[in-house]
């Protein structure tokens, strides 16, 4: 097969190197990364150039990429632009999202459009107030080829960029190919269904919290679904996986962004991420992001750990910075196979003043109103959950026409 001659041979310019480290979980207390639990089977859609070389074949490319975007031989992480560039791909631009490129700005962080170093390519930076490509910036783009890590949850941005970049592609008559990758959250489907007026780049569509879709899978149901401007649909092409099992373990080669740094917290996020609509810290400015939460404000008689955040490379400037938060650590908790509602329940409970504990951040979060009501009124999570049911089946029937495994 071509790929493996070409995973032998090509030379590689720049290249993202994770360490692999086999420590006990108990062991872990930072990224480890380890590609152990990848199915040796399973075949990436960046690894099907035979599929999609043709495709590119004297077409001036757009990439959506960062560092996210790579497939993983014996030695390395070889990028996408890499293989491409050694294949003599023409590539006119290079697109990124949020935390940039290299996937080193801290959320919500400006990222400027640069010129590569290392390739001397144009980055374009669809962060900020540049969201969406302009006419412009698709000038000698024949097709925009899109290869991210996503991690299935609705207020991930990655998807949020997939939408506009298919908008932007379907406006200007470009084809879109999105080369497909595992869903580390794809083994359940759970939270509340986004409502239209709580609409946001953290919540762009009426799904679920955990919606269960691979990021070809999702493209699809944007397209089949008209949620585009003006129902506008894509030029659409998904590179499918090879023996992908949705739900199967898998370990992510390169984190996803900075405060997602393994498994663990990929997992919690889910759930943690809900603390960024409140006064609570979810870990940001610490080794343990998203694996934690505290903050000054709450029970110290309730909650007997503590930690203080710190500026980081992740985290510019986190939550309470150099204060001590007390809080919990989940970093050997269960995993989860459903959001867990009960921690945040337990800080609102358990804080100095609940009547500042919820920022109007929340609601973009839950994607609902409903959810910060029934905190306030004392719903249980099981009551809570009950609520969310009829909405999650819907939307499992909805999705039924866009699953391609």
């Amino acid at each position: 097969m071509f790929l493996r001659f070409f995973k032998n041979t090509v030379f590689i310019g720049f290249v993202f190197v994770f360490s692999c480290i086999g420590q006990s979980q108990t062991q872990k207390k930072k990224a480890d990364f380890n590609n152990s639990a990848k199915k040796e089977n399973l075949v990436l859609g960046i690894e099907q150039t035979d599929v999609y070389l043709p495709l590119l074949k004297d077409k001036k490319i757009g990439v959506v990429g960062n560092q996210t975007s790579v497939f993983s031989t014996e030695k390395e992480n070889i990028h996408l632009v890499d293989s491409l560039l050694s294949l003599k791909v023409n590539i006119s631009k290079v697109f990124s999202p949020e935390h940039g490129f290299r996937g080193t700005a801290s959320a919500g962080e400006s990222v400027d459009s640069e010129i590569d170093k290392k390739t001397g390519l144009p980055i374009i930076s669809l962060y900020g107030n540049h969201k969406k490509p302009t006419a412009e910036d698709l000038e000698n783009v024949d097709l925009l080829l899109f290869d991210l890590q996503d991690v299935g949850l609705r207020f991930y941005t990655y998807i949020s960029t997939l939408h506009y970049v298919m908008e932007a592609a379907a406006e200007n008559d470009i084809p879109v190919l999105v080369l497909d990758r595992p869903n580390p959250n794809g083994h359940y489907v759970d939270g509340p269904i986004m409502e239209k007026e709580h609409q946001s780049f953290v919540g762009m569509h009426p799904i679920p919290v955990v919606h269960g879709l691979t990021i070809g899978e999702y493209a699809k149901m944007i397209n089949g679904e008209k949620w585009l401007k003006n129902e506008i649909q894509a030029d659409l092409k998904v590179i499918k996986m090879d023996n992908y099992v949705r739900g199967q373990t898998y370990s992510l080669p390169v984190k996803p962004s900075p405060n997602l740094p393994n498994d663990k917290s990929i997992n919690l996020y889910s759930s943690l991420c809900f603390f960024e609509g409140t006064t609570v810290n979810a870990g940001r400015g610490t080794d343990l992001p998203f694996q934690i939460f505290g903050s000054p404000e709450l029970d110290t008689d309730y909650f007997e750990y503590s930690y203080t955040p710190k500026a980081n490379e992740g985290a510019k400037n986190p939550k309470h910075e150099g204060e001590v938060c007390y809080g919990k650590n989940l970093q050997f908790s269960a995993y989860l196979e459903e959001i867990n509602l009960e921690w945040l329940i337990e800080a609102y409970q358990h804080t100095a003043d609940q009547e500042k504990f919820f920022i109007p951040f929340f609601e973009k979060l839950a994607g609902t109103s409903t959810l910060r009501k029934q905190i306030e009124a004392g719903k249980t999570a099981e009551e809570i959950k009950a609520t969310w049911q009829k909405g999650l089946e819907e939307f499992q029937q909805k999705r039924k026409p866009y699953l391609l495994y």
